[in-house]
């Protein structure tokens, strides 16, 4: 599988699409669809030999755990084009592993590849001050890391943004409820630079059973994405178990809002129906469906069919960089192998990112040894399960991990945990065994499932025990760079996610670099009162949440001034003197004149304004809109904290 040049190839191009350039790559992207239904029809596809491969992406943080848009000088200091790349976000950095061969040691040879590769980058990025971190969704993560300053200097991804804009025309909405409800507009596609996943590619040895083999990708993806979540927070909110999920699907959804109401599916989804045909049949429905957004920028060589012609095998690359933008669960993947003879892969994109590298490659084998049992047990899945139920079950997955209930084979209902320990982890034994896995590496990779499905202890639930054994203590700020903190550390270690202990606020390396950007401090959980509102009902809430400060809000959501208590206590010492009367408005007695920050200011710029302009509060803003406050008791609980672990440090060092 010659398939390091797949991930990347594809992010090289600069074409815009628009008049002849258009009608040139489509006629190139059709020229080939026609090529591979013939080489399908001829048996073109490379038979006999199953091989494994992966893509691992992961964020990039600074000295304080925050993302950091170090990916290109990094890519620079790896010196490694073959092997790393970028994805979105500067903060984003994908490696890609060789192929291995399914049987014997396959799967450890994998994840020893991955081990060294991502020791490299830990080693890189120390000698400039950047840690790679293994997340789904890295907790620490503002939509202020959003903008397109932060998008990865490349052609490719400046015009697929553009693109999208047009194609939408109006702003990205995001609405996920899980734990707590999350509500956000954005207005380019960077939120997808919030998700990392770990990719596994399965080469089909028949490739004329790719439709069989594929729906069973389909049915199994809610099982395996169920063990391995590891997304469970975006923006500070708890959300989905895996999160990614819903986040991905939106944040690349194009239709505008009168579409959504035709029998139409987004760029991101799991599919239509049970794929009956071949696999050129999904490279039909992604041409049918979904326009190309970027072009090859002229470079189409020998289309498919003249490559065909002349005996060559064609590269298709005008229909792997349309793939490369239609987001499926499931993809179907066109690739030649080393030998020079073309081959068929599925690739998993539903799993996150981390928690470790041998958690990852665990899940991959979980699916493997699924998919290779069931593939040599089940005819047609479609003839046993709708479509419908399994793509119910995927979304009960993201939902809710573990604790899910799917619709199985002939409207069997389980819950996840005991079907997977029970049912699901002796036939990927089983398939592992088939496929000739060598049974020291079957046994570790399942046990390691075992461990964690027996226990529930996902990098999900690992993310939220750690979030409530912290509740109450710091801030939401100070928890995120914990989290995060703990990750870092705990992925140096030889120790599965299963074997975690929590996260705490004392962790070392969050403590020493905790307050170094307004995001950090500010506490997002705040009240608010309108300009029309009685100065009684501020006082009031003063006294009822303990409170000195409280946002002026118009009825748009705009901040429009700031009231404190010591202007509330002047208005009602004026009305006993009869100098007020009372029952007079908020906005009698707000100011208007703010000082304001926004969750990127660093902490010594926020204390400089506080003591410049002597305020005692600051909101933090984004586009005019209040989402958090910053006061003094912050930045005063902060002060605590750092002298205690300085006081600690020193006990210590004694």
């Amino acid at each position: 599988m010659a398939e390091l040049e797949t991930t990347q190839r594809h992010k090289e191009v600069d074409g815009e699409l628009n008049g002849e350039s258009r009608r040139q790559y489509m006629h190139a992207l059709l020229s080939e669809l026609r090529a591979l239904e013939r080489m399908v029809k001829g048996g073109a596809f490379e038979r006999g030999v199953s091989r494994i491969g992966a893509e691992q992406e992961m964020f990039l943080v600074d000295s304080a755990f925050q993302p950091t848009g170090a990916a290109m000088p990094l890519l620079e200091k790896l010196n490694d084009p073959t092997r790393y790349t970028t994805e979105l976000g500067a903060f984003n950095l994908e490696m890609n592993a060789t192929s291995q061969p399914f049987a014997g040691d396959g799967l450890a040879k994998l994840e020893a590849e991955l081990h060294l590769l991502y020791q490299r980058v830990r080693e890189a990025g120390a000698t400039m001050g950047v840690t790679p971190v293994l997340a789904g969704i890295l907790p620490t993560i503002h939509k202020t890391d959003l903008g397109l300053e932060n998008m990865v200097p490349k052609p490719r991804y400046q015009a697929l943004n553009r693109a999208m804009q047009r194609a939408r025309g109006e702003h990205f909405d995001f609405s996920i409820r899980g734990i707590d409800e999350l509500v956000v507009k954005h207005d380019t596609v960077m939120v997808e630079a919030t998700c990392a996943s770990f990719q596994v590619h399965l080469q089909l040895s028949e490739p004329e059973r790719f439709a069989q083999m594929y729906n069973l990708a389909q049915m199994l993806t809610a099982p395996v994405l169920a063990i391995g979540t590891n997304s469970p927070l975006l923006f500070g909110r708890r959300l989905w178990s895996e999160t990614r999920i819903a986040v991905f699907e939106q944040s690349c959804d194009i239709r505008t809002p009168g579409l959504h109401l035709r029998d139409s599916i987004g760029r991101v989804s799991f599919g239509r129906g049970w794929l009956k045909g071949t696999v050129v049949d999904l490279f039909k429905e992604n041409v049918s469906r979904f326009r190309p957004l970027v072009g090859l920028g002229g470079a189409y060589e020998l289309d498919g069919l003249e490559a065909l012609s002349k005996g060559v095998v064609p590269q298709m690359k005008a229909l792997r960089l349309h793939s490369g933008t239609v987001y499926r669960w499931n993809r179907p993947t066109y690739g030649i192998s080393d030998n020079g003879t073309p081959h068929l892969r599925i690739e998993l994109r539903c799993l996150p990112s981390g928690p470790t590298i041998a958690d990852e490659v665990a899940n991959g084998a979980f699916w493997l040894g699924l998919m290779n049992e069931l593939g040599a047990t089940i005819d047609d899945v479609a003839d046993r399960m709708q479509f419908d139920e399994a793509r119910v079950n995927l979304y009960a997955a993201a939902r809710d991990g573990l604790r899910a209930r799917f619709t199985w084979l002939d409207g069997q209902e389980v819950l996840a945990q005991p079907f997977v320990l029970d049912t699901l982890l002796p036939l990927a034994k089983a398939g592992l065994d088939r496929a000739g896995v060598a049974p020291k590496d079957s046994e570790r990779y399942l046990r390691i499932v075992e461990t964690r499905a027996r226990s529930l202890h996902t990098g999900s639930a690992w993310q939220l025990n750690s979030l409530t054994k912290m509740r109450g203590r710091g801030t939401p700020g100070a928890r995120a760079t914990a989290l995060v903190a703990g990750l870092v550390a705990r992925q140096k270690t030889d120790a599965v996610v299963a074997e975690w202990d929590l996260a705490t606020l004392s962790e070392k390396d969050a403590a020493s670099t905790d307050f170094q950007k307004v995001s950090q401090l500010m506490v997002t959980d705040i009240y608010s009162v309108s300009p029309d509102d009685p100065v009684e009902l501020v006082s009031e809430l003063m006294a009822w949440e303990r409170v000195r400060y409280v946002p002026v809000e118009d009825e748009k959501g705009k901040l429009v001034g700031l009231v404190s208590s010591r202007g509330v206590m002047r208005h009602l010492t004026d009305v006993a003197r009869g100098a007020s009367e009372r029952g007079a408005a908020v906005s009698a007695i707000m100011k208007t004149e703010l000082i304001t920050v926004t969750p990127d200011t660093s902490t010594t710029m926020a204390i400089a304004l506080m003591k410049k302009h002597r305020v005692g509060a600051l909101p933090v803003v984004v586009n005019g809109n209040l989402v958090a406050m910053l006061t003094e008791n912050e930045f005063v609980d902060a002060a605590t904290k750092v002298l205690e672990q300085q006081g600690t440090s020193s006990a210590e060092r004694k």
